[in-house]
């Protein structure tokens, strides 16, 4: 029986048990499947559509709230320059939208116009908000938003999780502790730039890990390793944490940043992604308990939602600016164009 537990001990100090692996976004599911306002064609992603719709104010006619609602769709992520490079021209050439690849039938597609003179220049392509980690809703197939009740926030997924494992995820991964390894699939076009990937914790903060030049032709998997990493777990500082009424950590995926340094070539810069991925020591070890705490107590829901309300209002806001902008946008054809009937 000693021998048995020596056993089990060294097993334990050797080899980390609880480790996790996931898809933390995978662009190919992010579409656009489902029409919202006036468009002729689908123009949003189902599963992760959000309605901002509630921070515009009265002063918005029914079919104005309907069209006030945005996704994780390819074509809505954000491309944001360097201050220096904010020029017309750059900002009007710098976009994502969708791509079709032979290999994964759709990717997500960017678009970058850096500055031609000689300085360095950052872009950071971005999702059109922030992902929540907690969303306890489901979305139907005219784009109705209905939320799912529960006993507790921890009995429910979040919709941008994903719901079975090995699934990938839209964009948040729940229970992560240490990150062992990070790794993306994209197409190089040999571009001597660097590329990081940034990733939000649960405490809000942002992380850059940077994944190497992206001096390839094709597709290409990139690794990023956490050189800090314990493999054995003798050598680790031990300590209990306190459980409930503590969140479970998780990590959302907060972009891309791609950097051109001032002796690397400028002008238009062309690139796809199909997906990030993850490996992580679990934070918390998943075991049956006696007691359902949150059902009883509703700690971590009451605070999450209150985040989650907080984190509607930022982006809202700024959808609402962006939706009011298209309104004005003149949308007439320019002089000259062909198909533009003379007067």
């Amino acid at each position: 029986m000693k021998k048995v537990l020596i056993l089990i001990v060294v097993a334990m100090l050797t080899v980390p048990l609880f480790a996790g692996e996931g898809v933390l976004i995978d662009f190919s599911l992010l579409t656009a499947d489902i029409t919202i306002g006036d468009a002729d064609s689908p123009n949003q992603n189902q599963r992760t559509l959000m309605d901002f719709s509630h921070v515009a104010g009265s002063n918005f006619v029914d079919r104005h709230r309907e069209a006030m609602r945005t996704s994780l769709a390819v074509a809505n992520w954000e491309v944001i320059l360097a201050s220096s490079a904010r020029t017309v021209q750059n900002l009007s050439n710098s976009f994502t939208r969708e791509a079709r690849s032979n290999q994964f039938e759709t990717v997500m597609g960017v678009r970058v116009h850096f500055p031609v003179d000689p300085f360095n220049s950052w872009a950071m392509i971005r999702p059109p908000f922030e992902i929540p980690a907690y969303e306890n809703t489901t979305v139907d197939a005219d784009g109705t938003i209905t939320r799912i009740e529960g006993d507790g926030i921890t009995s429910i997924k979040s919709r941008f999780e994903a719901q079975e494992e090995g699934e990938p995820a839209y964009g948040v991964i729940k229970n992560v502790g240490v990150i062992r390894e990070i790794n993306v699939r994209y197409y190089g076009l040999n571009f001597p730039y660097g590329l990081s990937v940034i990733l939000i914790d649960s405490f809000g903060n942002e992380r850059n890990y940077f994944m190497g030049h992206m001096r390839h032709d094709g597709w290409q998997s990139v690794t990023w390793r956490n050189p800090a990493y314990m493999q054995e777990a003798r050598n680790r500082e031990l300590r209990l944490m306190p459980l409930y009424p503590f969140s479970t950590p998780f990590v959302k995926f907060g972009g891309f940043l791609i950097q051109r340094d001032a002796a690397q070539v400028g002008g238009d810069f062309v690139t796809y992604f199909k997906d990030v991925s993850l490996i992580f020591d679990k934070a918390v070890l998943e075991q049956d308990r006696d007691i359902d705490d949150e059902a009883v107590w509703n700690i971590i829901e009451t605070r999450e939602e209150a985040r989650k309300v907080w984190e509607m209002e930022r982006f809202g806001h700024n959808q609402v600016l962006r939706f009011l902008e298209q309104q004005r946008q003149a949308t007439e054809l320019p002089f000259g164009h062909p198909d533009r009937q003379q007067q």
